[in-house]
C-alpha cells in the first residue's frame, strides 16, 4: 500500500506551522474537534473536505468564517471546501473565492489539524486587507479547472502504475513513496528487479498501462468503515490505518483500492495517455518515473 511524501520546499515558509505529517494525513475524515490557529488565538473546527464527496466539482458554495496571517501570508478560512490543500504527493489546487463586490485569489492552500487555510490575495482592495466580508457570509469557491485536472490525471496515473506492477509479475514491489507533480512524477517500491530485466519491465509496465486506459474503468472514491476499507483494498489495509478509523479509499475499476486523500479522474480512459520514462533499481528500492502528455 501506498505511503505518500510532501516534497522539498513544499513547506515553504509554513514548515513551523505545518508540519508535513499532518499536511499529509488527509486519507482520514477530521474529526470535528476545533483547533486554534497557527498564530491566532481563535478556535477553528476542522474544514469539511467537500472534494472527498465529488472530486469533478469546481464550483461550489461555502461560509466564510475568519481570514488568518501566517508568516505575512493571508489566508482564509471556510466551513467548507474543494479546494486540495498541497499533500499526499499532489500539489495545491489554485482558483478564486468570491462573493458580491469581493474576490479572493487562491495562490496555496495547506491543511493544519483538518483546518484547511486557503492563502492568496485580495485583488480588490487597496490599503486594507479585510474587506467588507461578513463572518459567516456565503462564498463561491471556482477552482482552476485546468490545474486541477492535470493533477488528478497525474495522481490517477500513480495509483494506476501500482496496479501494472502487480499485473506484469512485479508484485513482490510494495509501493513506497508517491511523487504526483507535473515536474517529474515517480513511486518508488521497496523491492528491486534484476538489471536484465529492467528495460523489459519497463516496455510492460508502459504497454499494461495504456491497455488499462484504452479499456476504461469508473474510478470510486469513499470514505469507508474500517471493515469495509478492509473489503475495499482485498484484505491490504496499511498498518498505519488504525482499526476503527473511518479512511478514504480510492479505487480504479474492479482493482483493489488503497487509502487516499488526493482528486482524481472520474474514469480510467481519462488519463488519456501513460509513459514509462525510466525504471531505476538501487539499494533495495526500485524508482519508477512516469509522465503523461498534457
Amino acid at each position: 500500500m501506498r505511503v505518500y511524501i510532501d516534497v522539498a520546499g513544499a513547506a515553504l515558509a509554513l514548515s513551523k506551522c505545518f508540519p508535513l505529517d499532518l499536511v499529509e494525513r488527509q486519507y482520514e475524515v477530521p474529526a470535528r474537534r476545533c483547533v486554534r490557529g497557527p498564530t491566532s488565538m481563535t478556535k477553528h473546527c476542522p474544514t469539511k473536505l467537500a472534494y472527498f464527496d465529488d472530486m469533478q466539482a469546481l464550483q461550489y458554495p461555502a461560509i466564510f468564517i475568519a481570514f488568518e496571517q501566517v508568516d505575512g501570508r493571508l489566508a482564509m478560512i471556510l466551513d467548507s471546501t474543494i479546494f486540495h490543500p498541497q499533500g499526499g504527493g499532489q500539489p495545491a489546487d489554485k482558483g478564486v473565492i468570491y462573493s458580491s463586490g469581493f474576490r479572493f485569489v487562491v495562490e496555496d492552500v495547506r491543511s493544519n489539524d483538518g483546518v484547511v487555510f486557503h492563502f492568496g490575495y485580495i485583488d480588490n482592495s487597496q490599503d486594507d486587507y479585510e474587506p467588507n466580508l461578513k463572518e459567516r457570509q456565503e462564498v463561491t469557491l471556482q477552482v482552476d479547472a485546468q490545474r486541477r485536472a492535470l493533477n488528478s490525471r497525474i495522481h490517477s496515473a500513480g495509483h494506476l502504475l501500482d496496479i501494472c506492477v502487480r499485473n506484469v509479475g512485479l508484485s513482490h514491489l510494495k509501493p513506497g513513496k508517491g511523487y504526483h507533480f507535473p515536474d517529474g512524477p515517480f513511486v518508488e517500491y521497496i523491492g528491486v528487479i534484476p538489471l536484465d530485466q529492467l528495460q523489459i519491465k519497463q516496455k510492460e509496465l508502459e504497454q499494461e498501462a495504456n491497455s488499462l486506459i484504452s479499456i476504461g474503468g469508473k474510478v470510486f472514491a469513499s470514505v469507508l468503515s474500517y471493515d469495509e476499507a478492509v473489503q475495499w483494498c482485498n484484505g491490504d489495509l496499511p498498518s498505519y490505518i488504525l482499526k476503527g478509523s473511518t479512511p478514504r479509499i480510492v479505487r480504479l475499476g474492479d482493482n483493489a483500492g488503497c487509502p487516499c486523500g488526493g482528486t482524481h479522474v472520474a474514469d480510467i480512459s481519462d488519463i488519456k495517455n501513460f509513459k514509462v520514462t525510466q525504471v531505476r533499481s538501487k539499494k533495495g528500492v526500485t524508482k519508477v518515473s512516469y509522465s503523461i502528455n498534457p
